[in-house]
């Protein structure tokens, strides 16, 4: 069953067309890799599906909603996160109010927002930040950051930091979570823990689609991956096919000399 879908999805910058008309979907509770070369538009797929950019045509679809050019925050709402290229930390605030900050957006009524549900009482405010204190320690616990939690996160090592920003994603409780290229800048043992992370947020039931230029990480964990090249979809399969395919091959994993 897809739980998300794009069709035609296109973005232009004047005469630049970043992403071209892409059919692209994600399978409910699969993880899902969006691999490509630098420039192939897959971080301008991910910002006009999550609501940080504009398609210029086309529609997207999560979950049976038409979310085409939604704002960010009601995207999220209705059960999208996602981490960033860049880090995007709170990096002056300890490692759980990072969580806490995710927490704070999931909870209370979303027709009428946490504040002003929070000035109706006093005890009801202290009340919610108990328990917005205690859901984070979880989602922290669950990545195995809890004894960083009063740490302020400028201070953890960069892969833990990156873990820290997907702690933040899945406090928002979302169906569906977009990865940027979570193993940017990882080591060999870091990249190890992080899929096995992935893995375990996948047996959650949470949805995942993955940008990353890893193609050890991409093969072993996605069960499907879709191919971008100059903003245009070329390939989709399971990593097999993707790694025997010859456009992909050529555009992407590179051809060899026909001299050697």
């Amino acid at each position: 069953m897809r739980i998300l879908e794009t069709q035609k999805l296109t973005r232009a910058f004047g005469g630049v067309i970043a992403v071209n008309q892409v059919d692209f979907y994600a399978e409910k509770g699969l993880i899902t890799g969006l691999i490509g070369p630098n420039g192939a538009g897959k971080t301008t797929l991910f910002n006009n599906i999550t609501g940080l950019d504009q398609c210029t045509s086309g529609k997207v679809v999560f979950d049976g909603h038409d979310i085409t050019k939604l704002p960010a925050y009601k995207i999220s709402r209705l059960g999208i996160a996602r981490t960033f290229q860049n880090i995007r930390l709170f990096k002056e605030l300890s490692v759980v109010e990072n969580v806490m900050i995710g927490r704070h957006y999931k909870s209370g009524d979303p027709n009428k927002g946490r504040f002003a549900e929070a000035l109706k009482s006093y005890f009801k405010l202290e009340s919610s930040e108990k328990t917005i204190y205690e859901d984070s320690i979880k989602w922290l616990s669950f990545l195995e950051l809890e004894k960083a939690a009063d740490e302020d996160a400028k201070n953890l090592p960069y892969g833990l930091q990156r873990e820290l920003e997907i702690a933040r994603a899945l406090a928002t409780e979302p169906k569906l979570l977009f990865l940027d290229e979570p193993a940017a800048g990882m080591n060999p043992q870091e990249t190890d823990h992080l899929m096995m992370i992935i893995r375990k947020i996948r047996d959650l039931g949470i949805t995942i689609v993955l940008i990353e230029h890893d193609m050890k990480l991409v093969m072993n964990i996605c069960d499907s991956i879709t191919v971008l090249s100059y903003g245009q979809k070329i390939a989709q399969g399971t990593p097999a096919e993707i790694k025997s395919d010859p456009i992909v091959i050529e555009a992407y994993l590179g051809k060899e000399d026909e001299d050697e």
